[in-house]
């Protein structure tokens, strides 16, 4: 169990990724957030089969996307690649100890 109380095994769909990340902005953020704007966000975020999003857009673009220190996507060619960045390469080698 993470110290977000969240129990992750396996792996994480979609919908378990909206559910724990609305959980997280009520939790966290003191504003409420409702599972369906957490998907409408990660939908223009992330696209979907009809509509791609605005990470594909920007690679699409020539462009990278940096997304603070979680990470950021490249091109290359014509698929897509992330890098992880510093705070996620950080909280994953504390999480595995």
């Amino acid at each position: 169990m993470t110290d977000d109380g969240w129990e992750w095994v396996g792996h994480v769909d979609k919908s378990r990724l909206i559910e724990a990340t609305a959980e997280a902005a009520r939790n966290g953020a003191g504003r409420s957030l409702e599972a369906g704007d957490v998907e409408q966000v990660l939908d223009a975020l992330f696209g979907t089969v009809e509509r791609p999003g605005t990470i594909a857009k920007a690679l699409a673009g020539g462009e990278s996307v940096v997304v603070g220190s979680f990470g950021g996507f490249d091109r290359a060619g014509g698929t897509a690649s992330f890098r992880p960045g510093k705070a996620l390469t950080e909280y994953l080698q504390g999480a595995a100890e």
